[in-house]
Order: C-alpha cells, then structure tokens, then sequence
C-alpha cells in the first residue's frame, strides 16, 4: 500500500511537461490532449486502478450516475418569465406540468421549442441555473 501513496505523491509532483510521458507508460497509448489536472487525475486512477483492483460494475455504475447532470427541479407554484423578441413568456409550473398560454406543456423545452422554433434547453431558455 506504501508503494501506491508514494507513486500518487510522486505524480503530483511530477512537472506538467512529463505528464504525457508518464500516460504512455502506463496507458500504453500517447496521451490525450487535456490539461495538465485531468492527465493526472487520469494516470492516479489507472494506478490506483492497478494497486487496488477495477471498481465493482454496480459501484462504477453509482458513480457515473451520481455525476450526471441534475435536471434542475422548478416546483408547482412557480412562475418563470422570460422575453423574447418582445414578447413575454410568462409560465406558471404546475403539478401536471408547464402552463403557458392555457396550455399544459410536459416540459420548459417544449415551451421554449415553440416560442423560438428551434430546440432549446428549457431550464437554460428561462435562466434556471444549478441554483434554482
């Protein structure tokens, strides 16, 4: 167990210029063009990897999960108001889904769909962030 914390030491210590250099060694493939953070991130896994054995599939599978992006939630009873093009988009959500217009919609990217014709992250259309 020593010998993989004192590679994972000696890896944040290794100068950028060398990174590529370590991922081919041990990915045996030439390295891919990412910032100095991610080579190592990725060459520390591979050797963790190595040291410790591969993830079981149900805990790589939680994992890849969990890093999805969340849809962001926008309660019943919220109202969201956009412009565009000089016209106010005023929705109310709902428990049955999006109100616009009399209209139920399943979700902001339908609304957003229709006011602008093209296809549109709904909760990007009417700002909602990773705070809402």
């Amino acid at each position: 167990m020593a010998d993989i914390e004192q590679q994972l030491a000696a890896l944040i210590a290794l100068p950028a210029a060398a990174l590529p250099a370590e991922w081919q060694m041990v990915y045996k493939t030439p390295a891919p063009r990412l910032p100095p953070d991610l080579l190592r991130r990725g060459i520390a896994y591979r050797l963790q990897e190595r040291a410790y054995g591969k993830l079981p599939a149900r805990i790589a599978r939680e994992i890849a999960a969990a890093g999805r992006r969340k849809r962001p939630e926008v309660s019943p009873g919220t109202r969201l108001v956009r412009e565009w093009n000089g016209r106010t988009i005023d929705v109310i959500a709902t428990e049955e889904g999006m109100l616009w217009e009399g209209r139920t919609y399943s979700s902001l990217s339908a609304i957003a769909r229709e006011v602008t014709g093209t296809p549109w992250s709904g909760p990007r259309f009417f700002g909602i962030g990773k705070h809402a």
